[in-house]
């Protein structure tokens, strides 16, 4: 079932549902507004963080729910090299530029179509950047689906630019199982098929190194508590004030990513085709009142940005994301969701 409202003039809200999820999507930013599940007990309840009302996303410092890009992440100093031409772009982030800089795709207001059949609905968002926009090159236009089939949302990406172009889209959901935002994430436990982690500067730009997990705060290879070793003495958790790192998949098993709430028996599985998994431990919240009504404090949620590596400084993992004129740029990633 798809069901589509009015917010205001310029904001909708299309609603994927069936009898065991519904997804709230915005045409602002392509945000996940809610995702709502059931617990052990039948309770259905969102498991993704949200403001208390609509405008508020139109702020959105903390990109709740957001399509992030077209860069997501830090790229060092605002610049990159592409062709042997230099780009300054958009400096929003301590003089580097973060999620695409100041004009990014979460600030934009998107078209959208949407249809559904026995066993699936969909909703597609298209939007556009023009060349220069924010510094970068080309007139890039975005495709971003939304489909919900039983109990598995997918997010499709596509791209494709009139020039030479750099594109690392993902989804920035804050997620948090306890429903509602009940408690926070710390004691949620958390699996992440990786081997290795991005070294981080000060600026929490990878440095174009890698570290291993191996007995460090940063190995979840095993279910762990995502409040265990987050406090521990680590120079990379001290540069974040906590988990924002890019996590290098080992592309091993079934899933690249599974979150447990135990107390309300709600899991989440995630499968992604890309490289990396940076996770957010919400760190830094902001000011702006959620749904229930509080103002989000530190770890309250949980991020999974599928992606490949972040460009980090002096291009280190540029390569990665480059876009050639009219080829397509592809990525997809699923949540899918169950309960002990």
């Amino acid at each position: 079932m798809v069901i589509e409202s009015k917010i205001n003039d310029e904001i909708s809200k299309i609603i994927l549902k069936n009898n065991k999820v519904s997804v709230e999507i915005l045409n602002l930013g392509a945000i996940v507004e809610k995702i709502n599940v059931e617990d052990r007990y039948g309770n259905k309840e969102n498991i993704v963080l949200a403001y208390k009302d609509e405008e508020s996303y139109i702020e959105n410092p903390s990109s709740l729910g957001s399509i992030v890009g077209r860069v997501a992440g830090r790229i060092g100093k605002g610049s990159f090299k592409l062709n042997g031409i230099n780009y300054e772009l958009d400096k929003n982030n301590n003089g580097n530029c973060l999620h695409g800089g100041y004009k990014g795709f979460s600030k934009k207001i998107w078209d959208y179509s949407y249809s559904e059949d026995e066993e699936k609905s969909t909703a597609i968002f298209t939007s556009f950047s023009k060349d220069g926009e924010g510094g970068f090159p080309g007139n890039l236009k975005v495709q971003v689906t939304y489909s919900l089939e039983g109990d598995k949302l997918s997010i499709e990406y596509r791209a494709s630019s009139d020039k030479d172009t750099v594109v690392n889209l993902t989804n920035h959901s804050y997620f948090n199982l306890s429903g509602n935002n009940k408690r926070n994430v710390l004691e949620q436990k958390l699996y992440i098929d990786s081997d290795k982690i991005c070294e981080l500067d000060k600026d929490l730009i990878p440095t174009g190194e890698f570290l291993s997990v191996e007995k460090t705060p940063f190995d979840f290879r095993k279910l762990k508590k995502i409040g265990e070793d987050i406090n521990k003495n680590h120079l990379q958790l001290e540069i974040g004030s906590g988990y924002d790192h890019p996590w290098v998949l080992n592309k091993k098993g079934d899933f690249d990513a599974i979150l447990v709430d135990e107390e309300s028996g709600r899991i989440m599985k995630v499968k992604t085709d890309q490289k990396a998994v940076v996770c957010y431990s919400m760190n830094f919240p902001d000011e702006l009142p959620l749904e229930n009504g509080k103002v989000a404090k530190k770890h309250d949620g949980i991020c999974f940005e599928t992606q490949n590596l972040p460009v980090g400084y002096d291009d280190c993992f540029l390569d990665g994301i480059i876009l050639k004129k009219d080829e397509e740029y592809y990525q997809k990633t699923t949540f899918e969701f169950e309960y002990m």
